[in-house]
């Protein structure tokens, strides 16, 4: 099954994404709505958190007086991370058995208003973050929780600003419009990519129609490897292997197409085959054909040892390379990178040599191109790592 996890601070609209989406068929835990059912009366969970807090924080008929706890804990940080140990826990376990009651062919899509806080964000196949203006939050949660300005406020600066969601976010839905415009946004997002997505995960396939940019210098980049390394860590846990970001676009101010190229170290090529690529594959890495370099010399000689994954998801191309340590192309992927890193004036004969507006091929591995800057790369980068001393 896909999962999906969904977040945004408090009064972006966050609960309106998830109604559409269970309206288009997606299965949906509330995080919320189990919070509240893990402090329910008469569970463990209502019980530790009145020894915590005493019970000045249940109501006249000994259920738990939400406005009561939350003045305490929101102007004690203390006291909110004691409330967390508490109920979160609880609330993953919950949500876990959920999600694993849904159909193998299902969108789960888990909505978790702690989502960045609390760094579950890898343990997704996507994030989807609904991002709002700061007076549109506070209006609603004036509007719909009677909440006065202040109180709003101290909600807000309790959860992961803008910037750290953003960080984290697969998917960017703005909340600023109507909720018309919103329900379009999310139509779109479950038809072109959810959907999608979740078929190809099912039947272990990369996407068939990535849609590959021209060339271009593109600053989230890093933000873009640092999620998709983080998941493919979460999957291969708690195997610890060496993940590089490898390629043009781990070259920073270097224009290039838009697909992620990520390197993954094994110990042999035996390693990258069995419960790897199958973790991989259930992290949405399928394994691609042998193709492209599988196999060929590059320069230095040698042999390609590798294995190439994709990607499922239809919006976020990537090439995973599995490769033994110290084999020649490993090597060579990370020389390559750090000699492009290190001289501007081999960054500009690159780009002139791949002709990088071209686009790649759906599924295919780049080949080496017949612009002599490829043969003559690889020992000029070896002579440059030897006069600065460099190691892979």
């Amino acid at each position: 099954m896909l999962k999906v996890g969904l977040t945004g601070g408090i009064g972006s609209g966050k609960s309106a994404v998830a109604t559409r989406l269970a309206e288009r068929g997606a299965v949906v835990v509330d995080s919320d709505r189990l919070a509240r059912e893990v402090v329910a009366p008469g569970t463990a969970g209502l019980a530790e958190i009145v020894a915590a807090f005493s019970e000045r924080v249940l109501d006249a008929d000994g259920a738990l007086d939400r406005a009561a706890l939350g003045a305490l804990v929101f102007a004690d940080e203390a006291a909110r991370r004691r409330l967390e140990e508490i109920t979160h826990p609880r609330v993953r376990a919950r949500a876990a058995e959920l999600s694993a009651a849904a159909a193998p062919d299902a969108v789960v899509v888990n909505d978790v208003p702690l989502l960045v806080e609390v760094g579950l964000a890898p343990t997704y196949h996507l994030v989807v973050v609904v991002q709002t203006e700061l007076a549109t939050r506070l209006a609603r949660l004036a509007r719909s929780r009677g909440m006065d300005r202040a109180e709003a406020e101290r909600r807000i600066a309790a959860q992961a600003d803008d910037a750290r969601r953003r960080a984290a976010a697969d998917v960017l839905l703005t909340n600023d419009g109507s909720l018309a415009d919103l329900h379009a946004a999310v139509d779109a997002l479950w038809e072109g990519r959810l959907r999608p997505f979740a078929a190809n995960l099912r039947e272990r396939r990369p996407a068939r129609s990535h849609r590959v940019t021209p060339a271009r210098v593109d600053p989230d980049r890093p933000q873009r490897y640092a999620r998709l390394a983080a998941r493919i860590r979460h999957a291969i846990a708690p195997t610890e292997l060496r993940i590089d970001h490898v390629g043009a676009t781990a070259v920073p101010g270097l224009a290039a197409q838009d697909v992620i190229d990520v390197q993954l170290t094994v110990p042999t090529l035996a390693d990258a085959d069995g419960p790897l690529a199958e973790r991989l594959a259930a992290a949405g890495f399928p394994r691609l054909p042998a193709q492209g370099w599988d196999g060929r010399r590059p320069p230095g000689g040698g042999r390609w040892e590798q294995r190439l994954h994709g990607n499922a998801d239809p919006g976020r191309p990537v090439r995973l390379y599995v490769r033994p340590v110290d084999s020649p192309g490993w090597r060579h992927a990370l020389l390559t990178r750090d000699h492009l890193r290190a001289d501007p004036d081999e960054r500009a004969a690159y780009l002139a040599a791949r002709q990088l507006a071209d686009a790649v091929p759906d599924g295919a591995t780049p080949t080496w191109a017949p612009d002599p800057w490829f043969a003559q790369e690889h020992p000029r980068a070896e002579r440059w790592a030897a006069r600065t001393g460099w190691r892979p």
